[in-house]
């Protein structure tokens, strides 16, 4: 199981593609920042490491590794380190789907269907 509920990965898909498809000064990247921001750091070292699956830094095998290793590494604020990656949310993507998690599945637990 993951430390983060994949719901709230793709609520920061959601954001990351507004994000980069919004322009400057529209709000989008700070909103995306608190997000990332508040929480906490098992769920930001897991964030990392599921960018890096879909990144295929890892491999989704190899998650405790990468996870393990966000945690370790992580000196700079989190939310700073993923803004600075281009394709994020691709790569999130990426890499929820290779560890067996759909995207479309995580979003009906932000967007339950009626």
């Amino acid at each position: 199981m993951l430390p983060i509920s994949p719901s709230k990965i793709a609520h920061i898909i959601i954001r990351a593609r507004k994000f980069d498809s919004d322009f400057p000064g529209s709000g989008q990247g700070r909103e995306l920042r608190a997000f990332i921001a508040a929480l906490n750091e098992d769920e930001q070292a897991a964030l990392t490491a599921v960018m890096w699956i879909g990144r295929e830094t890892f491999d989704a095998s190899e998650f405790q590794e990468a996870y393990e290793t966000a945690k370790a590494e992580a000196t700079a604020p989190t939310e700073d380190y993923l803004l600075g990656i281009p394709m994020l949310a691709d790569y999130l993507e990426d890499g929820l789907n290779a560890l067996g998690v759909s995207l479309e599945e995580a979003e009906e637990d932000i967007y339950p269907t009626v």
